[in-house]
């Protein structure tokens, strides 16, 4: 007989884990099912509001999130890809890259994913001197000279990450100036490491087996710079697709009332695949504590 979960979790970043550890503590049955462990977190370098840690890395603080979920044994799969999702008479099907379940509520934590710049050569290049991921591969390059494109807060976090390991750092912002969080913004501007260039955008990434130099164009004129890595850091896209019926705003977020519900009764989404202004782990965190609540809730209510 097919198994009917009271709550299906996708997404194990923040909000995704954070939802599976207060639904186990409902002693309700939970999956989670999920590409990977952390989300945006597990790119993070160091973290320094997240609190009750003064300071504490990215991954270091995925891993106590995974170790505190895997104390009330949730059920994780993991490497598996949402692809569908349908309401029916009997619950909610979700169509996954490996199979199907269903479940009585869902929870969508499915973050966010690294937009991307579509110019020459950035397909090419790909994993051979380009990255979306600092934290990932920044000790990589130790010793060159690296760009990083972007100028909110995750690009200042890639270039505050590499100012420890690159000989220096180019920053390709499209902006009259850089943005984000301002002690980080200082930290950057005040680098001798770095050098900005505002108003300006790749055109081509360049190479031979790997990247050997950007095409930059700025206000004035175009120029190369010469580079061993690019560090792509422009934004993020939802990770929203596989959710069809379900009411998104003009940047694919997924919309959310104040207590994470969607438009489809027993759907709940939490996290940075939604609509919530503000893109922080302890936001996502709190944002999937809620949504697990209103998921019970609902299954008390709602549900025979």
């Amino acid at each position: 007989m097919e198994e009917v979960y009271d709550i299906l979790i996708i997404g194990a970043g923040p909000a995704g884990i954070t939802a599976s550890v207060y639904a186990a503590r409902k002693k309700m049955s939970v999956l989670v099912i999920s590409k990977d462990i952390g989300g945006q977190a597990a790119w993070s370098g160091d973290v320094e509001n997240y609190t009750g840690y003064q300071f504490i890395s990215g991954p270091a603080l995925v891993a106590r999130f995974e170790e505190h979920m895997h104390t009330y044994n949730v059920q994780l799969r993991e490497n598996e890809e949402a692809l569908g999702l349908d309401k029916t008479d009997n619950g909610i099907l979700i169509k996954t890259s490996k199979g199907k379940y269903r479940a009585k509520t869902v929870i969508i934590a499915s973050g966010k994913r690294s937009r991307e710049l579509n110019v020459p050569g950035e397909e090419e290049f790909k994993n051979k001197g380009l990255t979306y991921c600092a934290t990932c591969d920044g000790p990589l390059f130790a010793a060159r000279q690296v760009a990083v494109v972007g100028g909110g807060n995750s690009a200042l976090d890639a270039i505050l990450q590499l100012l420890r390991i690159a000989a220096h750092i180019y920053v390709v912002n499209n902006a009259p100036q850089l943005g984000g969080d301002a002690v980080m913004r200082q930290k950057v501007e005040s680098s001798s490491k770095v050098s900005v260039f505002n108003n300006s955008k790749v055109t081509a990434v360049l190479g031979d087996k790997m990247v050997t130099a950007l095409k930059v164009q700025g206000p004035d004129k175009e120029e190369q710079l010469t580079v061993g890595g690019v560090f792509v850091e422009i934004g993020l896209i939802p990770n929203s697709d596989f959710a069809t019926g379900i009411a998104k705003n003009e940047l694919g977020e997924i919309k959310v009332n104040c207590r994470n519900e969607t438009n489809i009764p027993g759907v709940f989404a939490a996290g940075d695949v939604t609509d919530v202004v503000e893109k922080q782990i302890i936001i996502a965190a709190g944002e999937g504590a809620k949504a697990s609540l209103s998921a019970f809730r609902y299954l008390a209510q709602a549900v025979p």
